[in-house]
């Protein structure tokens, strides 16, 4: 149950503008670090902290309201010239606005936060005073929400603490009552033989009573929340509140993007009425020339209004990436102080929208990167000096459109990365053979770090060296229908290159048959549409293959992809290029370009397959997911020279 009863609007409104606030608070802090003497900088900050204080007294969320007045008082004393700008100082600041963040989590959850950590408290009062010790605190990067907060002491009167005896430890429905109830209470219940349902007893001084199995069900579903997370190693359900806001499907329009929807909406409507008037004229026999003309001008205007329409409404979709950058500079400035390295995080290109659908999905992707950008790429401050380079390192975070797609770019200026040193990794940890290792081009070779195990760190540490990562980075990316592309040189630096579709609602696609059925596959793996001639098939190692420009690649037939009989000798080969691979893929012919407004199959998805869409001429068809499909039947899809050609050897000798 909430703790704000009454006020749940408000508390969004206040969660969704202070978590603005203070994700600029975090970025101006690093700012400041660098340009200490900035008062404007300074002011800014008070001001934020000000106003989240602000909106944290309306809804009585008192510990947060403390923690932000003594931040407050030291940033009045820094910009009043009263204290100097310390490391020290900085550290302590960060750690409040992290702390402060923790206590969204708990307000995110329908619950007033708990008293921030004491020494955090000293700190902050020891750093007023002017008296913080050297290194007297650590600054943190903000914690991901905990899976429940603590119950606030009023409430535990909720949950019964005295010892229970649960006579059915698994309800029917899969909930293990007995391990609940022990994470719930910290007491560990007794078990008798089960029953026909499940009850729970009150073992108290006065007689023994039984609840009722609702009541007792509620009793601990309503602590869940609240105390399960107490409990080491529990991860059970959570509350309720928790699973409806593990994800956040609200979003922000400018009112003049749904002014221009409404607009467009109202010419449609006006010439849905012509139609409708030029329909009633040609069923009552009116066939002549201006009747007709009439239509077809009415036609053309209504696809150009939809086409208006469906824009603005994609429009309305569509965030500043500078939302999700924003949290990025702390990340950075945090890992980098703990590693002992001097880097800054260059943001450029923040302006850029994305649908917001991918913010959510991009923003683990991107983390990785700058860590890894951080830990690994960026030299030890040493190594840097001693190869001429300036002690500070830049990490570029780039974001730009081009064409249908964005693009974002993750670069350092460090040591880049050693094909043959990472061959040699792959091997040791026997991910790849050493026939692979031999035939591997550079790009291919860095390639090997979405590998999942492949790591090149010597030991493990909290921030790497247990080889995740890089590849949970390549399959987000991947199931936002993108693609990245890694470019480097040693002594100079690495860089990442995402590119994803400008939005997951439409997707351009080429419409390609086996026989008479049409099937979909994304525009943006096409290169080019081929001819399947003899004299360009070769045969290597028992394979199928063409030589393009003088690129060898191997043909994959669709048909054998899909598992279907090869009714038709494959004309055309379609050129597809991810990033790990590009290949040829033989199809009977294809029917065009579209661009596809997908459908999702939620309920039931078979194995190669992303969605469906509708073509123009009413045909449902399947939009292919090739990456899937080239994972689970590669070896069935690959095929032999003769099978390929079989009835063309003849004509073409």
């Amino acid at each position: 149950m909430s703790d704000f009863g009454g006020m749940e609007d408000l508390l969004q409104d206040f969660l969704i503008e202070a978590g603005d606030l203070l994700s600029g608070v975090d970025n101006k802090l690093v700012d400041l670090e660098r340009t200490p003497n900035d008062t404007s900088l300074l002011n800014e900050i008070f001001r934020g902290f000000h106003t989240i204080k602000g909106g944290a007294g309306f809804l009585n969320a008192t510990e947060l309201v403390t923690l932000c007045h003594l931040t407050e008082n030291l940033f009045d004393k820094l910009r009043n010239a009263e204290l100097a700008i310390t490391p020290d100082a900085m550290d302590v600041i960060l750690a409040a606005t992290g702390a402060v963040r923790d206590m969204f989590n708990d307000l995110e959850r329908g619950q007033q936060p708990a008293a921030a950590d004491p020494h955090l408290i000293q700190q902050l009062k020891l750093a007023i005073a002017g008296n913080l010790p050297a290194g007297g605190a650590k600054a943190a990067a903000p914690k991901p929400a905990p899976a429940a907060a603590p119950a606030p002491k009023a409430e535990t009167a909720l949950v019964p603490v005295a010892p229970v005896v649960v006579s059915h430890p698994i309800g029917e429905d899969g909930i293990d009552w007995h391990a609940l109830y022990a994470a719930v209470t910290g007491v560990e219940p007794t078990t008798v033989a089960p029953v026909a349902a499940p009850k729970v007893v009150v073992a108290a001084a006065e007689p023994e009573k039984q609840l009722d199995d609702h009541v007792a069900e509620e009793i601990i579903k309503a602590a869940i929340g609240r105390r399960a997370s107490d409990k080491p190693g529990y991860s059970g359900p959570t509350g309720r509140r928790e699973v409806e806001r593990t994800r956040d499907n609200s979003i922000r329009v400018d009112t003049s993007r749904l002014d221009q929807v409404l607009n467009l909406s109202g010419e449609i409507g006006l010439t849905k009425n012509r139609l409708n008037a030029l329909r009633s004229d040609i069923l009552n026999g009116r066939s002549d020339s201006e009747t007709l003309h009439a239509l077809d001008v009415a036609v053309s205007q209504l696809d150009l209004l939809v086409s208006d329409l469906q824009n603005a409404v994609m429009k309305t979709r569509m965030q500043p990436i500078g939302r999700l950058f924003q949290k990025y500079p702390r990340i950075a400035r945090d890992l980098a102080r703990s590693l002992g390295k001097d880097v800054e995080l260059m943001l450029t290109g923040e302006e850029t929208e994305i649908d917001k659908t991918m913010i959510e999905d991009l923003s683990d992707p991107i983390i990785h990167l700058i860590r890894n950008a951080v830990d690994h790429g960026v030299e030890p401050t040493q190594d840097r000096l001693a190869a001429g380079k300036t002690e500070k390192s830049v990490v570029r975070l780039e974001a730009r459109q081009e064409g249908d797609h964005i693009v974002i770019i993750v670069a350092d200026d460090g040591r880049g990365m050693n094909a043959e040193r990472l061959r040699a990794k792959a091997l040791e940890k026997g991910l790849i053979t050493d026939e692979e290792a031999n035939t591997m081009d550079e790009r291919q070779s860095y390639n090997l770090i979405f590998l999942p195990g492949f790591s090149t760190a010597t030991a493990v540490s909290d921030v790497s060296g247990r080889g995740v990562g890089m590849d949970v980075v390549k399959t987000n990316i991947q199931k936002l229908n993108g693609t990245i592309d890694i470019r480097s040189t040693q002594g100079k630096g690495t860089t990442f290159i995402i590119s994803l579709p400008l939005t997951l609602a439409i997707l351009p696609v080429l419409v390609v048959r086996l026989g008479e059925q049409p099937f979909a596959v994304p525009l943006s793996m096409v290169r080019e549409i081929l001819p399947i001639e003899a004299k360009h098939v070769q045969e290597v190692g028992g394979r199928a293959t063409m030589v393009v420009r003088g690129e060898v690649l191997p043909i994959y037939t669709l048909s054998g992809l899909l598992g279907w009989p090869q009714e038709y000798l494959p004309e055309y080969g379609v050129l597809m290029q991810t990033a790990e691979r590009n290949y040829v893929l033989a199809i009977d012919t294809f029917a065009g370009r579209e661009d596809a407004v997908i459908k999702s199959l939620d309920a039931f998805r078979p194995k190669g397959v992303a969605g469906v869409t509708t073509l123009a001429n009413g045909q449902i068809v399947l939009i292919l997911d090739m990456k899937e499909l080239l994972g689970t039947n590669a070896d069935a899809g690959g095929t032999t020279r003769e099978a390929l050609l079989r009835d063309r050897m003849p004509a073409a000798a």
